[in-house]
Formats: structure tokens, sequence, C-alpha cells
């Protein structure tokens, strides 16, 4: 098993370009799974966790309502924005400018092969990176991702989920609003659940903007050691 992880931080690359990039790493790993076991090898599978920031886009996923989109295409282009159906689980999600977005396309194999402990690892990285700044997080029943005040009427959302798995490899990821302009939300019914809102780190904290790197620092710690893994 190969508990390595590259991690690679994209910067600022469109939305599409992305997905296009997860595919392939997506790919490489399902085909050499596949030739291990037709060939009977033992060749070893790697993992990936890409950082990235998005331009403005709104994507939903295979079992969402285009209708929790509250604006035109007309209106997309207005407010710089772009739109993609996409093959992950989940409704729809906002990616933009001040949100830390991750994808670990991993082999699961490589750790356990379990996707709902997965999603719960991918919860509690967020959980423990929000507590390293005073910010008591926690996950809300039923509703994939982390949230603040869950069960009061403030309950808000920090952070995004929706995974894809084949093969016991997994694609897309997580969302977590670290300066992110909650304007956008407003176009959105986020996840495609009603009367919830939506939070980011700096707004929490009282501050213009919150370092990204050392955010990301501190979950690619938490990741490392709840899924036991190296880098």
């Amino acid at each position: 098993m190969n508990k390595k992880i590259d991690i690679q931080d994209l910067g600022l690359k469109d939305y599409k370009e992305t997905w296009e990039y997860q595919e392939e790493l997506f790919k490489e790993i399902i085909d050499l799974k596949i030739r291990n076991r037709r060939e009977e090898l033992h060749l070893k599978t790697p993992n990936h966790f890409l950082f990235v920031e998005h331009p403005h886009v709104y994507t939903l996923g295979k079992s969402g309502d285009l209708e929790n989109l509250l604006i035109s295409k007309d209106k997309l282009a207005e407010i710089g924005a772009t739109y993609y159906k996409i093959n992950r689980g989940g409704d729809i999600t906002y990616h933009g400018p001040g949100q830390i977005v991750g994808y670990p396309i991993i082999d699961l194999e490589n750790f356990f092969t379990d996707i709902h402990k997965y999603l719960r690892l991918l919860e509690e990285m967020v959980i423990l990176t929000l507590a390293e700044y005073d910010v008591k997080s926690e996950r809300s029943k039923g509703e994939t991702g982390v949230w603040l005040d869950v069960g009061t009427p403030f309950a808000r959302k920090i952070c995004a989920m929706g995974v894809r798995a084949s093969r016991w490899v997994t694609m897309h990821g997580f969302a977590l609003n670290v300066n992110a302009d909650l304007g956008y939300f407003d176009n959105m019914i986020p996840c495609g659940i009603k009367g919830k809102a939506v939070t980011s780190l700096n707004v929490e904290l009282g501050k213009a903007e919150i370092n990204m790197d050392e955010v990301k620092g501190k979950l690619i710690k938490h990741f490392i050691a709840l899924f036991e893994a190296e880098i």
C-alpha cells in the first residue's frame, strides 16, 4: 500500500481545466488498478491532493436540481460566473476566489475501503483546522459538510463537500470558505437546502483577510494525521 500523497497547489485555475486534470489523474489510477488485476502485478497506485481556487463558478451534482440556481445564464455572464453540470454527488455549489478547494484523488485501498469514513475524515480535517482559529464547527445530521451553530436559527455552512468514487478511487472534494465573497451564494440555494445560511472564516473572525497558505498548511497537517499518510 502506498500512503504517500503528492500535493499540488494549482493557484487560480479555470474549473473546467481543473476538472479535466482531475479526470486525467483519476483515470491513470484506475487504469493502473485494472492492469494490476489483469496481469497480477503489484504496482503501487499514486495518491494526489490538489489545492485550487476557481474563478466564480456554479456546479451542479448528479442528483442536483437546476432550479436551485436562482439566476439566468444571461445573469451569470453579467456577474462573471460560469456554470457546469458535473459527475460528483450532491446538489448545487459555488466556487470562487477566497475559497480553498481541495481535490483528493486517492486510491482508498491504500488506506481503507469505506466511503462513509472517507467523508467523515474530510469533515474532521476541516473541523480540526477551524478549531485552530477558535471557531467551533460540527457536522449536521444528514447534511454532508461542515457547519456552525447546528440546531439553532443561526446555523450556517462554512465548508461544502461532494465526491465521486469508482473502484475505490476518489475525485472532487471540499470547498472551504476562507475569504469568500458571500454575495455569490445569494444566487443559489446552497446544496439544495433551503433556509440555511453560509459563512466564511474571515467573517467569523471579523477580519478582512485570512492567510490562505496558512489554512492550507493546517488542512494538510490534519489530513496526513487522520489518514495516517505521508508527504
